[in-house]
Protein backbone atom coordinates (compact mmCIF):
# COMPACT_ATOMS: atom_id res chain seq x y z
CA UNK A 1 0.00 0.00 0.00
CA UNK A 2 2.73 2.46 0.97
CA UNK A 3 5.89 2.73 -1.13
CA UNK A 4 9.08 1.85 0.69
CA UNK A 5 11.10 4.84 1.92
CA UNK A 6 14.56 5.17 0.38
CA UNK A 7 17.47 4.98 2.82
CA UNK A 8 18.46 8.63 2.38
CA UNK A 9 14.89 10.00 2.56
CA UNK A 10 14.84 9.50 6.34
CA UNK A 11 17.76 11.91 6.75
CA UNK A 12 16.92 15.58 7.10
CA UNK A 13 19.27 18.29 5.80
CA UNK A 14 19.06 21.43 7.97
CA UNK A 15 22.79 22.15 7.69
CA UNK A 16 24.27 20.98 4.38
CA UNK A 17 27.84 20.69 5.66
CA UNK A 18 26.74 18.29 8.41
CA UNK A 19 25.52 15.82 5.78
CA UNK A 20 29.06 15.39 4.44
CA UNK A 21 30.52 13.96 7.63
CA UNK A 22 29.66 12.56 11.07
CA UNK A 23 28.32 15.56 12.99
CA UNK A 24 26.06 13.61 15.41
CA UNK A 25 23.25 16.18 15.14
CA UNK A 26 25.46 19.25 15.67
CA UNK A 27 24.51 22.20 13.48
CA UNK A 28 25.38 25.84 13.00
CA UNK A 29 24.10 28.00 15.88
CA UNK A 30 22.99 31.63 15.61
CA UNK A 31 22.99 34.41 18.15
CA UNK A 32 24.22 37.89 19.03
CA UNK A 33 27.66 39.19 19.83
CA UNK A 34 27.12 41.63 22.72
CA UNK A 35 30.00 43.94 23.74
CA UNK A 36 30.02 46.39 26.68
CA UNK A 37 28.12 48.98 24.62
CA UNK A 38 25.22 46.48 24.29
CA UNK A 39 25.16 47.01 20.51
CA UNK A 40 24.10 43.55 19.29
CA UNK A 41 25.41 42.13 16.02
CA UNK A 42 24.45 38.76 14.57
CA UNK A 43 27.01 35.96 14.59
CA UNK A 44 27.25 32.21 14.12
CA UNK A 45 28.95 29.34 15.96
CA UNK A 46 30.19 26.41 13.88
CA UNK A 47 30.60 22.82 15.14
CA UNK A 48 34.02 21.61 16.31
CA UNK A 49 34.95 19.61 13.19
CA UNK A 50 38.12 17.59 12.61
CA UNK A 51 39.37 15.50 9.69
CA UNK A 52 40.07 12.00 11.00
CA UNK A 53 41.08 8.60 9.66
CA UNK A 54 39.19 5.90 11.55
CA UNK A 55 39.84 2.20 11.01
CA UNK A 56 36.82 0.08 10.11
CA UNK A 57 37.15 -3.54 11.26
CA UNK A 58 34.48 -4.72 8.83
CA UNK A 59 35.86 -2.93 5.75
CA UNK A 60 39.50 -3.59 6.83
CA UNK A 61 40.59 -0.09 5.79
CA UNK A 62 40.85 3.45 7.10
CA UNK A 63 37.87 5.71 6.46
CA UNK A 64 38.76 9.39 6.03
CA UNK A 65 35.90 11.49 7.35
CA UNK A 66 34.97 14.87 8.81
CA UNK A 67 33.81 14.28 12.38
CA UNK A 68 32.82 16.53 15.28
CA UNK A 69 34.35 16.19 18.73
CA UNK A 70 30.99 14.99 20.07
CA UNK A 71 30.70 12.28 17.41
CA UNK A 72 34.30 11.19 18.05
CA UNK A 73 33.55 10.77 21.76
CA UNK A 74 30.50 8.67 20.87
CA UNK A 75 32.59 6.52 18.49
CA UNK A 76 35.05 5.85 21.32
CA UNK A 77 32.14 5.02 23.64
CA UNK A 78 30.79 2.43 21.17
CA UNK A 79 34.26 0.93 20.69
CA UNK A 80 34.80 1.54 16.97
CA UNK A 81 33.32 3.28 13.93
CA UNK A 82 31.40 0.16 12.84
CA UNK A 83 29.41 -0.17 16.08
CA UNK A 84 28.73 3.59 16.10
CA UNK A 85 27.34 3.57 12.56
CA UNK A 86 25.18 0.48 13.12
CA UNK A 87 23.70 1.60 16.48
CA UNK A 88 23.12 5.33 15.90
CA UNK A 89 19.81 6.79 14.68
CA UNK A 90 19.72 7.78 10.98
CA UNK A 91 18.78 11.38 11.90
CA UNK A 92 22.16 11.80 13.61
CA UNK A 93 24.28 10.23 10.88
CA UNK A 94 23.59 12.31 7.78
CA UNK A 95 24.20 11.23 4.19
CA UNK A 96 27.84 10.22 4.64
CA UNK A 97 27.06 8.22 7.77
CA UNK A 98 24.22 6.40 6.04
CA UNK A 99 26.48 5.66 3.06
CA UNK A 100 29.10 4.12 5.36
CA UNK A 101 26.41 2.21 7.27
CA UNK A 102 25.14 0.56 4.08
CA UNK A 103 28.72 -0.35 3.06
CA UNK A 104 29.32 -2.00 6.45
CA UNK A 105 25.99 -3.85 6.41
CA UNK A 106 26.62 -5.19 2.90
CA UNK A 107 30.13 -6.32 3.83
CA UNK A 108 28.83 -8.07 6.98
CA UNK A 109 26.09 -9.84 5.00
CA UNK A 110 28.63 -11.10 2.45
CA UNK A 111 30.86 -12.33 5.30
CA UNK A 112 27.97 -14.17 6.95
CA UNK A 113 27.03 -15.83 3.66
CA UNK A 114 30.61 -17.03 3.22
CA UNK A 115 30.62 -18.49 6.75
CA UNK A 116 27.32 -20.33 6.09
CA UNK A 117 28.63 -21.66 2.77
CA UNK A 118 31.85 -22.88 4.39
CA UNK A 119 30.05 -24.82 7.13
Amino acid sequence: MFPSIPVFAAVSAPFKRSQLGLFHGKTKLFGNSVPNSKHKTRRTWLPNVHNQRLFSDTLQEFVKIKITARALRTVKKHGNIDNYLLKTKPELLGWEGMRLRTLIREKKEVGEELVKAAS
